[in-house]
């Protein structure tokens, strides 16, 4: 078993404290609201949405899955630094065992924060993940923080 680590970037003009609170403290309910076409629920299936904790992602008809299961390994509210594995479902099954992220959010000078995102594909075999069996997934996530920053900007008291 090898790992493929990817990183990639999102530069938001939101505050980092306010990106962090809708897309990893409260997306249980955010996200299935901004995004009922694709994400139907988002169920915390075990623990209290602290470290430990196992949540499930159904999505609807046009989702790219039916679901996915993650645990929360690290939630570092002070630091805004969130790592959860994808331990069942979607991609998880002959080519990859897991999948771990990190997410962070850091500050920048025009007070707006730009979100570091490392994704660790747990490979089965020799399997190597290429760039372009991922690409698919990045968008989404781009699109999902596109989605929220919007939000966010045109509710300035949400999460303020």
């Amino acid at each position: 078993m090898g790992v493929t680590t990817f990183k990639q970037e999102y530069s938001s003009s939101v505050a980092p404290t306010r990106m962090f609170q809708a897309l990893i403290i409260d997306s249980r309910t955010l996200i299935p609201k901004l995004l009922p076409q694709f994400v139907k629920e988002v169920n915390l299936i075990q623990g209290n949405g602290e470290a430990g904790s196992i949540e499930q992602v159904n999505f609807s008809e046009a989702g790219p899955f039916k679901y996915l299961k993650h645990r929360i390994d690290v939630l570092d509210k002070d630091n805004l630094v969130c790592k959860y594995t994808l331990i069942e479902g979607g991609p998880l099954g002959e080519k990859l065992e897991s999948i771990a992220y990190e997410v962070k959010f850091e500050a920048t000078d025009d007070g707006g924060c730009v979100c570091k995102m490392i994704s660790n594909y747990n490979n089965i075999g020799e399997h190597q993940v290429t760039e372009e069996e991922v690409k698919e997934g990045r968008e989404s996530t781009i699109g999902i923080y596109k989605v929220v920053e919007s939000y966010l900007k045109e509710n300035p008291s949400v999460y303020a």
